[in-house]
Formats: structure tokens, C-alpha cells, sequence
């Protein structure tokens, strides 16, 4: 089951049937099975907090995934803060919907194993996300 849900802040996620779908599939077509995942979209102060807590990091960051997989079922949790995708859009000149499109992708890519630690797993998680972008609900 794939859920979405607010802490810390009013955005309200559209077409969440669809993106469901688009999430799913992305999960699928990555050997994965979907479990339980919970999109949770916050502010920059409240995912500063899981960084420092859970991750010892003191930056800003737009996404932090919890991976409870097991067993083949891809399960977690993608906290996501809204400030820093609707200021990322606006550094790298995309729309807020591209740019959280990308962020939910590179959540659901974590889970299904890849990793962005060095230059060329971070240039193929890219790939990743631009193959998956164009499907997204809320660009259509």
C-alpha cells in the first residue's frame, strides 16, 4: 500500500491515485515488489530534524528514505520537504511539479537499491529519474 501524508506543513498532493500507479510502476519495472510506503511531505525544519537525529548531518536536504524492506517487498518511509523541491524549481528552472516528480522517483529508486554516494551511481539514479519523469501524473 502507498500512502501520503503531512507533517509540518498544507501541501495536499494531487492525482494521488494516479501517482500511486506511477509509483508502483516505477517499483515494478526495478525488480521490486511494493509493500507499505508512506510518502511524507514536511518542511525544511522538520526533515533538518530527522537529518541531525537519524543521520547526524546538519545541511538542508530535500528527501531522506527509510528502507523497511524485506523479504522481496520494497517498504519505507520518503520524507520529502516541500521548501527545498519549490526551491530547487526555481534554482534549476523547472516547475514545482517536475521537480517533486524527480524527488518521489529518486525516493522510490533508493528503495529499489540504487545508490547516489559516488559521481557515477548519482549520474545513473539521474537516468533513472528522466526515464521515469515523463510519466508523471501531475505533468500531464
Amino acid at each position: 500500500m502507498i500512502s501520503f501524508a503531512n507533517q509540518d506543513c498544507d501541501f495536499i498532493l494531487k492525482r494521488k491515485t494516479e501517482v500511486k500507479t506511477w509509483i508502483r510502476t516505477i517499483l515494478i519495472e526495478e525488480g521490486g515488489k511494493p509493500g507499505e510506503l508512506a510518502y511524507i511531505f514536511c518542511s525544511d525544519a522538520y526533515l533538518l530534524g530527522l537529518n541531525l537525529k537519524y543521520l547526524k548531518h546538519k545541511t538542508l536536504t530535500d528527501i531522506i528514505t527509510f528502507d523497511y524492506s524485506e523479504k522481496g517487498r520494497i517498504s519505507g518511509d520518503i520524507f520529502i520537504s516541500i521548501d527545498r523541491v519549490r526551491e530547487n524549481a526555481l534554482k534549476y528552472s523547472k516547475s514545482f511539479e517536475e521537480e517533486l516528480g524527480r524527488v518521489m522517483a529518486h525516493g522510490a529508486l533508493h528503495l529499489s537499491g540504487y545508490e547516489d554516494k559516488t559521481a557515477e551511481q548519482e549520474s545513473g539514479m539521474r537516468m533513472l529519474e528522466e526515464k521515469y519523469l515523463p510519466a508523471f501524473p501531475n505533468l500531464k
